[in-house]
């Protein structure tokens, strides 16, 4: 990784209270070399230009209330690090859960409607099912739920089943209860021919 640069408890202190001064370009002069190369060592798949922003816009909304105490909280370029880890990680979970949505839309029935397997269609039944799923008063709210935090949040079947004080066997069967009914409500919605939410 490129070198650390050392803490100016200054300049954190200058850009902390105003997100317009100056010292901003001097703070990314000094932390943009080692930011790109960590997102090169630890995210090469992500476009580490979007991340550095993303990161860079929540600093202005945390550092106000963040104070530079290394012996109690550790060193600022672990902190600053941190937020670009968690920002990488976001962008490779939505890609995870965007994979598994296409593939869940892969054993889905095909069908004659005219422009059917144009993506941007499919997206749109995908989302107008997921709404009307989510507000069907007919399903359990736990069935949503699980079916929310497994199948959009992409958390782990054992920790859902966990927070539920359930098993992950009936976990399993509420998320695949949910995608039965999704299907159908695509169907409906194909057979209707409304797209439009």
């Amino acid at each position: 990784m490129a070198d650390i640069p050392t803490t100016s408890t200054t300049l954190l202190r200058d850009i902390a209270e105003d997100p317009a001064n100056a010292r901003w370009e001097e703070f990314a002069a000094r932390y943009r070399p080692m930011m790109e190369a960590f997102m090169r060592e630890r995210f090469p798949s992500v476009e580490a230009d979007d991340i550095i922003q993303e990161t860079l816009i929540a600093l202005c909304k945390v550092l106000p209330n963040y104070r530079y105490a290394p012996d109690e909280k550790g060193y600022f370029h672990n902190y600053l690090t941190g937020i670009l880890r968690n920002n990488a990680m976001k962008v490779l979970r939505k890609r995870k859960r965007d994979s598994e949505r296409l593939t869940e839309y892969a054993d889905w029935p095909e069908t004659n409607q005219p422009g059917y397997d144009d993506e941007p269609l499919r997206e749109a039944i995908f989302e107008i099912a997921l709404r009307q799923f989510l507000a069907d008063e007919s399903v359990a709210d736990r069935t949503k739920r699980i079916f929310e935090r497994t199948a959009i949040d992409n958390e782990s079947p054992e920790a859902v089943a966990a927070s539920f004080k359930m098993t992950r066997h009936a976990v399993d069967q509420a998320k695949s209860r949910a995608m039965a009914r999704l299907r159908d409500i695509v169907r409906e919605l194909e057979a209707a021919g409304d797209v439009r939410g």
